[in-house]
């Protein structure tokens, strides 16, 4: 933790946890769908379903599923934005099993119609964690430079990626793997701390059982 931890960020709103950490949970999950967005299901869990309207993370997060910076004025009229770009907006309120008190469950569907869910928390300070997608357990924070990889449980895949990261000099500083089921889906996640050359995300996408993946940079 640093003094910006303690002090809490830039933002537009009255709380770091329901307005500036909702906004990076919907910026995530919009950088997640990695497609222009025509559907948004928000569903708050415990604090964030009691006061959702009051603190503005209602607007904070739709302002984050538009990509808008936590400190952006344009938070205030994100969902008045949004509808106006033609995108439905949904919320609800329900208890997530398990999940911290300032949680939300993201689904959002493209124009084309690929959907991705999103489950995140607001810790404090503005900072979360996401902890499901597509109702997968995963765990990152998006603090550093995040490499998300979608993916068959296929033997040598992890070798795979992780050399082609190596060879672009980028340093893992935390690996995480999340699986289905021994050979299902599976979700890499690995954070970098240092500068590095992306053309390796281009090689990444080419590997055979390789669904998906997303370079995440939140600030």
């Amino acid at each position: 933790m640093n003094v910006f931890d303690i002090v809490g960020p830039v933002m537009i709103g009255p709380s770091s946890s329901h307005t500036a950490g909702a906004s990076r949970i919907g910026k995530t999950a919009a950088m997640l769908l990695g497609a222009p967005v025509a559907k948004a299901d928000i569903l708050f869990h415990g604090s964030f379903a009691k006061t959702y309207r009051g603190h503005g993370t209602d607007k904070a997060i739709v302002g984050g599923i538009l990509k808008l910076d936590p400190w952006d004025p344009g938070i205030r009229t994100s969902i008045e934005t949004a509808k106006e770009m033609g995108i439905e907006i949904i919320f609800r309120t329900g208890t997530i099993e398990n999940a911290h008190p300032n949680s939300a469950l993201i689904t959002l569907t493209s124009q084309k119609g690929k959907t991705i869910s999103v489950q995140g928390a607001s810790i404090g300070g503005g900072n979360i964690v996401i902890t499901k997608v597509n109702d997968m357990e995963v765990y990152f924070t998006g603090q550093k430079t995040t490499l998300i990889v979608m993916h068959q449980d296929v033997p040598g895949i992890i070798a795979h990626v992780t050399g082609l990261v190596a060879a672009g000099n980028a340093n893992i500083c935390n690996f995480r793997l999340n699986r289905e089921e021994k050979g299902g889906l599976a979700i890499m996640t690995l954070e970098m701390d240092s500068d590095f050359d992306a053309s390796f995300i281009s090689q990444i996408k080419a590997i055979p059982f390789v669904y998906n993946t997303i370079l995440l940079k939140l600030n």
